[in-house]
């Protein structure tokens, strides 16, 4: 007996040696499963982030929800400020199923405004406040927006379009004691009241309601407007809960509130009932004093904070402070490491997702570079696949009988997820088409259909995932979605440009890729380097500038008329590979100055910051 206990107990270690992270992989779809049965009972009784809100509200009016600056707001006041919101934009006429746009920064006033929208059932779309001209009027339109909510500061932007919001009959506040123009109105809440709104004014809204529209790039175009619904809203806030967020912590919020992931840090707080420390525009020089003033324990961050972060000077206080958990995607591997190395055993939680997307990986075995795990009852749970994809033709590689080929261990494969009930799609709002191009058919049988997240993702020998790029007309930079379009469409306005070609390319020791553009000259034009200057920064904002540009006789196109990357991506910008003229973006200058083998030299090498 004692020899048949020994070698069960042999056959058990040797088992867990082989899978060591067998019961973590357990545990993370034990707790997906969870959170699914949790939301499907939340979208049967119709419990939305504003109920739970409601509910934290009671339980602790006297908590602190929101530390901003040197101000504070309770639970109770946050409630009572919203109250005042949605009075106001009642007295405007708004009501059940209207969509209004927010065009302003991180400020308290805006998360009021949202849930003032929430509590008499409209819906909000968060514009990008860097967004300026057509941009701005496409994603506003695009939302089925006919109100516009703008900060003070961004009045210049406002009415810049204000001709073209005045012809569609759209109302434009701005919350400002005084408005410069009679045609835009003040958004006062100041003399409204604060008495409790009542429930039945959201009536209409069930959890498939649309709560908030988030702009993305997507893979070509404009920046397309997401639907996150009320049921979605509750994947985002219930991440927090899944990395481990407690009811005690405080959650550093600098992300901008306009994206997912700022968003998620404010309904994750409520959804845990817990305070939010907002920072306006985050600041690696005061970011580890914002921690130590507000008692932070949990941050958020996106690849290029972290770099950031250890990027700044070394002090004595780098240790000094009450962060034990950091939450976010796109952290370096030799960033992660630094940061951990210089200020503290820190809990990296690096998850992977979209906003559109229905699919998400979290990284919690703490493999240093991974985005999470590729198992058997994960992949059951879940169905998701990689699937070999033809880069140069922009789509999946198909076998014989037509359906998708799995990418090999090791092998860079696009990330598809099945759409179904229980994961669905939502889409684009107004934006069929665009909605229909993320979805792929007949992947690994007839009649299945999965959601195309557009990247490109690698599994090793030891199961563990790792995003490797981004495929199609859209590339990463400053932590924000470039959509090549876009850019090309811009800068093809000016007088001088012809025809032009953008792509991202790699910069040693940065994340991303900054913008390139490979461009031809209208006939009789020569290169009008201040002119294109200027136009960049006024019609584009920082992070979409094309950094570098390589002026060419002509641009290659495929048999479809589409620009061909490949090659002058893998050229990038330096000047032994290429002999076309190639220019810099000279912020100090104000300009676009040649780019010599010394500036190229100084660009990699960092001694130059771009």
């Amino acid at each position: 007996m004692l020899v048949w206990i020994v070698c069960v107990a042999v056959l058990v270690l040797a088992f867990v040696f082989r899978h060591p992270h067998l019961l973590q992989d357990v545990q993370f779809v034990r707790n997906k499963l969870k959170i699914r049965r949790l939301i499907q009972k939340y979208n049967q009784t119709n419990f939305s982030i504003l109920d739970r809100f409601s509910e934290a509200v009671k339980a602790q009016p006297h908590k602190p929800l929101i530390l901003y600056k040197e101000e504070t707001f309770t639970y109770r006041e946050a409630d009572e400020l919203s109250n005042k919101a949605a009075r106001v934009f009642l007295q405007s006429g708004l009501g059940k199923g209207d969509t209004v746009a927010l065009f302003l920064g991180n400020e308290p006033t805006f998360l009021w405004l949202w849930l003032g929208l929430g509590k008499i059932g409209c819906s909000a779309a968060f514009l990008n406040y860097n967004i300026r001209s057509r941009s701005l009027l496409h994603c506003f339109s695009c939302s089925g927006a006919k109100t516009l909510v703008a900060a003070e500061e961004l009045q210049d932007a406002v009415e810049e379009v204000l001709p073209s919001l005045l012809e569609q009959q759209v109302t434009v506040f701005i919350l400002a004691d005084r408005c410069r123009t009679a045609d835009v109105q003040s958004f006062k809440m100041s003399q409204a009241s604060s008495e409790p709104i009542s429930k039945d004014l959201r009536s209409n809204v069930t959890l498939q309601s649309p709560a908030v529209y988030i702009y993305t790039s997507g893979t070509t175009g404009f920046p397309k407007a997401a639907v996150v619904t009320h049921s979605k809203l509750w994947t985002f806030s219930l991440l927090l809960t899944v990395t481990g967020v407690k009811p005690e912590d405080v959650i550093y919020v600098s992300l901008p509130l306009y994206h997912s992931a700022g968003l998620l840090g404010f309904t994750g707080a409520i959804e845990r009932g817990i305070t939010v420390a907002l920072r306006s525009k985050f600041s690696a020089s005061q970011f580890w004093d914002d921690c130590r003033k507000y008692n932070v324990t949990v941050i958020q961050y996106i690849g290029e904070i972290m770099r950031y972060l250890c990027n700044t000077p070394k002090k004595l206080s780098d240790r000094s402070h009450k962060v034990r958990l950091a939450i976010g995607n796109g952290i370096r591997p030799d960033v992660w490491r630094d940061f951990i190395s210089r200020f503290g055993n820190i809990q990296i939680k690096e998850f992977y997702g979209a906003t559109e997307g229905n699919f998400a990986l979290i990284n919690y075995s703490g493999k240093i570079g991974a985005v999470g795990r590729d198992t058997f009852l994960h992949k059951w749970f879940f169905p998701y696949s990689l699937i070999k994809y033809d880069v140069d033709k922009d789509m999946p590689l198909r076998d014989s009988a037509g359906f998708c080929i799995e990418a090999a261990k090791g092998e860079p494969g696009l990330l598809v997820c099945e759409i179904s009930i229980r994961a669905p799609f939502s889409g684009y709002a107004r934006d069929l088409q665009q909605t229909e191009k993320k979805k792929l058919h007949n992947v690994h049988k007839k009649g299945d259909m999965y959601f195309n997240t557009g990247d490109l993702l690698s599994i090793d020998d030891d199961n563990f995932i790792y995003f490797q790029d981004r495929v199609g007309d859209t590339f990463r930079w400053k932590g924000e979605n470039v959509s090549t379009n876009e850019v090309a469409d811009v800068i093809t306005q000016v007088d001088c440009i012809k025809e032009a070609n953008v792509y991202g390319v790699e910069v040693p020791g940065l994340e991303g890729r900054a913008g390139m553009a490979a461009i031809t000259l209208s006939e009789g034009q020569r290169f009008d380097s201040a002119g294109v200057f200027e136009h960049v920064k006024n019609f584009l904002p920082a992070y979409a500038r094309p950094r570098f540009m390589r002026i060419q006789s002509s641009l290659d196109v495929t048999g479809t008329f589409k620009h061909m990357k490949g090659k002058l991506v893998g050229e990038g910008f330096n000047p032994n590979k290429i002999t076309d003229p190639l220019y810099f973006l000279d912020e100090k200058d104000n300009n676009y100055v040649p780019l010599t083998l010394d500036l190229f030299h100084s660009v990699t090498s960092g001694k130059i910051k771009i």
